[in-house]
Parts: structure tokens; sequence; C-alpha cells
């Protein structure tokens, strides 16, 4: 749904860990509610997207969770034609004002189910958007369907409980449920359901998915894998 890092200033961990409300339509509605702000506060591309991105070219690109584009638009620089795909309208509308041109389409649309045909894709993100589903089974459910339709080279990333916001939980070694408040620029707060990885987990869902796993490694409180299908 959301390319994000944990940044102070705009977000914080949320209590009722359990409560969380993790429906997609919920985590869809979220995203709208904060959409032009989120925009705002996320400009620059990742560093690691751009390592894994460089000296690379293909026909066709997939930024699952799009998010405003930001990640798209570096997949643009090397493929001649890029797909974004978030289940947000909001934020497609941001990624459309941000990146609007020949090379790119962007698609309302499940990171579980993707509307996409199989083996379509040279190469694929999917950034800071596997932590929003609401279980495991979904979970792997759309590894799976990154499998399906990738014919390439993927590069997957989600929140890590080895970041220091999550050191007072106590909760490092195995991964959990939690909520983790946006504030809006007039002090509303919008709470988000996450699931934290911790990178075993991580790599465990990777391995059981029809993903090829070609290295796993953890940066700046993310969990991160280059896959092939």
């Amino acid at each position: 749904m959301s390319n994000e890092t944990p940044e102070p200033g705009t977000d914080s961990t949320g209590h009722g860990h359990s409560n969380a409300d993790r429906s997609p339509t919920t985590v869809r509605d979220v995203y709208d509610e904060i959409a032009t702000h989120f925009s705002k506060t996320r400009v620059n591309p990742w560093p690691e997207i751009e390592s894994f991105l460089s000296g690379r070219s293909a026909s066709t690109g997939l930024d699952i969770g799009c998010g405003n584009a930001r990640h798209t638009e570096s997949l643009l620089t090397v493929t001649d034609r890029t797909i974004g795909l978030d289940l947000s309208r909001n934020l497609l509308a941001e990624a459309t004002e941000r990146v609007d041109g020949a090379g790119v389409v962007f698609l309302q649309g499940d990171a579980a189910t993707l509307a996409l045909a199989s083996d379509t894709v040279d190469i694929a993100l999917y950034v800071a958007t596997l932590h929003h589903l609401p279980d495991r089974m979904r979970r792997v459910r759309s590894l799976d369907e990154m499998a399906r339709v990738l014919d390439g080279v993927g590069f997957v990333s989600a929140w890590s409980t080895t970041h220091d916001r999550f050191d007072a939980h106590g909760r490092t070694a195995s991964g959990f449920d939690t909520t983790i408040d946006w504030t809006l620029p007039d002090g509303d707060t919008v709470p988000r359901f996450y699931h934290i990885y911790a990178p075993d987990e991580f790599e465990r869902d990777l391995v059981e998915s029809n993903l090829t796993v070609e290295r796993v490694f953890v940066s700046s409180g993310n969990c991160y894998a280059r896959v092939r299908a």
C-alpha cells in the first residue's frame, strides 16, 4: 500500500495490538484518508531500491503497492513501460499527479490477487506493502502472485522487528501484529494495521512462496529480499 520507512514526526506505535483492524477495506480507507499528507512526506526513493535497480534494463516493470509512485518513477528509468498498482484510489491520484506520461499505467488492485497475466513482468518491486496484509496466508499468497506474474527479478521489503522503535516492547525476537498511528497536520491520528516481521520469519514466508530467494538482508529497520521467479 505504501512506500515508507519509519520516520519521526508522522507515525507512532499504537496500542491494542490484538484488536487491530486488518481488513483490506479498512487498510484502503486509511490510505485514502491520509493520501495527500502521506505523499508530501514520502518524496525520495529508498537507497536500497536505487541500488537494486542500478545497471538493470527491462521491458516491463511492476510496482506492487506503488503509493505515490516515488519508486515507480525509479522503475521507469530502467524499463520501457511500468505498471503501478495500489489498493488506495487516492494514492493512485497522487501517483498520477507525480508521474503522468508515456510508459506508465496505474491500476487499482489487491496485492494478493494481481489482475495481470502470468510471466508478463521482467522486474518487480514489492516495497513496504506486504506488512499491511491481514494474515500469513494472504501474505504468502501475495508473494505467490508476484512469482506468477514475474519472469525475471524482484525486490521485496517489509518493516522489521530490528527497528529501534520496537526495542522498548521487547518483541524483537518474533514477528507481531500492531497498529501504527499516522498523525495528520490537524493532530488527528489514523491507526494503520501492520505485521512487523522478524527477519527469520520474513525469510520463511519468502521460502514458502513460489519465489526463488537470492538474498535476504536487514537495513534501516526493514527486511529486504532480492528474489527471482
